[in-house]
């Protein structure tokens, strides 16, 4: 029941709301329950003074000054009030005072002045103080007043009955018990509908994404209001879309394209087999002619092959770097000497300059497979009698390093292109002999070896003077 964010958010709002609402109704009845008490007392102590000046007047004006009992006898018929009762005693705890044939609108002080007087006797402390006391099963609030007269020490008791305060705090406490629970209730169903209401986009998105699969991926969530938590949610949504549809379109057209590339060397293979075994009798020559160009369809089949499964591991994470400590000048060396034989097969001339001891940690053999893949792509699309050479240097703390052309360049359309799987800018002249072992996969894997060491690969510069590819690589990879 509670998997609803609906239900669960209500919850929330109704014991935040019950909790607050509690919270004001128990401090709104304690203050004015404590400002009833303060004013009750305040007035306990005007009482008391009222009530000890007309004693200090009784008893000058008496015959006899030297007795209180006159005085106080006149105070407490002088100062009759609803629900006030005044009690005096002696320093013995004897009564010298009580009111006589009172009947307060309160039963509790119909009790005999004897009564009272047991009663009340514990509050004659020695200090003067206010507190509650407890009369015949009700509580009052008494004040003590010590005061001398005559040679003679006596205690006031100002004894209040708090009838009609407790009466209103009853009816408050009533009131808040029937506010509170009616509001808590509204509030519940006002917050189901307002929680309601503000997900109905979340579940608008929700049934929208449910439809969304790979054959309707161009679709896209509704946004109503993109500058609010939800309008960011939905729009963040629509951006991984769009980067699940490039990605699978990146993965249809690289599926396509290695089908369209393997199907042509295994067609080969198969024709060429079937044509040698269709026919009785061949010569020598004839069987090692179609046995070369088995071998030679194999090979280009294996790079194939190859690449992909290179390409397949690195996409999974799954080719792990083994960096060693060499000179990136050396290997750039290593890898123009390498390529001297295929560059003079087209009278191309091969050149390398670099700065001398640039120490790097790096995986030699990944470096060495993308330096040689520049090359030979160089090589390759540079006509005869051309030029590629090498530049190697350290530049802002990185090494930068440049494989520089003489061909004809790579058209300004196609150049944002040129590091996608399979693709070649001159499809006809991919597919003549000499360009056998080509799939387009060259620049693929070099900027994904590129990216591995924490570098990156460009084309700086392409043009019908030629094309300058650009690596950039830190001096520790990672």
């Amino acid at each position: 029941m509670l998997n609803s964010v609906r239900l669960r958010l209500t919850l929330w709002y109704t014991a935040a709301m019950t909790l607050i609402l509690i919270s004001i109704a128990a401090s709104t009845y304690f203050v004015i329950r404590q400002n009833i008490v303060r004013r009750a007392d305040g007035q306990a102590i005007e009482l008391a003074d009222s009530f000890l000046s007309t004693v200090n007047a009784e008893m000058r004006d008496s015959a006899n000054p030297e007795s209180i009992d006159a005085g106080v006898s006149a105070a407490i018929s002088e100062h009759r009030f609803r629900d006030v009762v005044f009690l005096v005693f002696d320093e013995k705890g004897d009564l010298l005072g009580a009111p006589q044939n009172y009947q307060p609108a309160d039963s509790a002080i119909h009790e005999s002045s004897e009564t009272l007087a047991a009663a009340l006797r514990p509050l004659r402390s020695p200090a003067d103080k206010s507190g509650f006391v407890r009369v015949a099963g009700h509580r009052y609030r008494s004040y003590v007043r010590h005061f001398s007269g005559a040679q003679r020490s006596a205690t006031l008791v100002v004894l209040q009955s708090l009838r009609e305060q407790n009466d209103f705090l009853a009816t408050l406490a009533g009131a808040f018990g029937i506010v509170i629970p009616l509001a808590i209730v509204l509030s519940s169903i006002g917050g189901y509908f307002l929680a309601r209401q503000s997900l109905s986009p979340v579940v608008a998105m929700s049934a929208q994404a449910s439809r969304i699969g790979a054959e309707n991926l161009h679709e896209r969530l509704e946004v109503e209001n993109p500058r609010d938590e939800l309008g960011q949610l939905a729009s963040s949504f629509n951006e991984l879309l769009d980067r699940l549809n490039r990605s699978f379109e990146r993965q249809r057209r690289f599926v396509a394209d290695a089908s369209h590339e393997l199907r042509t060397p295994v067609a080969i293979l198969c024709g060429e087999a079937e044509v040698t075994l269709g026919q009785q009798k061949r010569t020598e020559q004839e069987y090692r002619d179609s046995l070369a160009i088995l071998h030679d369809e194999a090979i280009r089949l294996k790079h194939i092959v190859e690449d992909l499964f290179t390409l397949a591991r690195a996409d999974a994470g799954q080719y792990p770097l083994a960096p060693a400590d060499f000179y990136l000048d050396e290997l750039a060396a290593e890898c123009a000497r390498s390529v001297r034989t295929l560059a003079a097969a087209k009278t191309i001339a091969i050149s390398c300059e670099s700065q001398s001891e640039l120490p790097v940690h790096a995986d030699e053999a990944l470096l060495r497979r993308m330096l040689l893949n520049l090359l030979d792509n160089a090589i390759k699309y540079t006509p005869d009698g051309g030029q590629v050479s090498i530049h190697c240097r350290a530049e802002n703390g990185a090494y930068r390093l440049e494989v520089e052309d003489s061909g004809t360049g790579i058209p300004a359309d196609l150049q944002s292109r040129i590091f996608e799987r399979f693709f070649r800018g001159d499809k006809m002249r991919s597919r003549r002999e000499s360009d056998a072992r080509g799939a387009g996969l060259g620049l693929a894997i070099a900027s994904w070896i590129a990216s591995a060491h924490g570098g990156k690969i460009e084309l700086s510069r392409s043009s019908a003077q030629g094309s300058v590819f650009t690596v950039f690589l830190p001096k520790t990879s990672s």
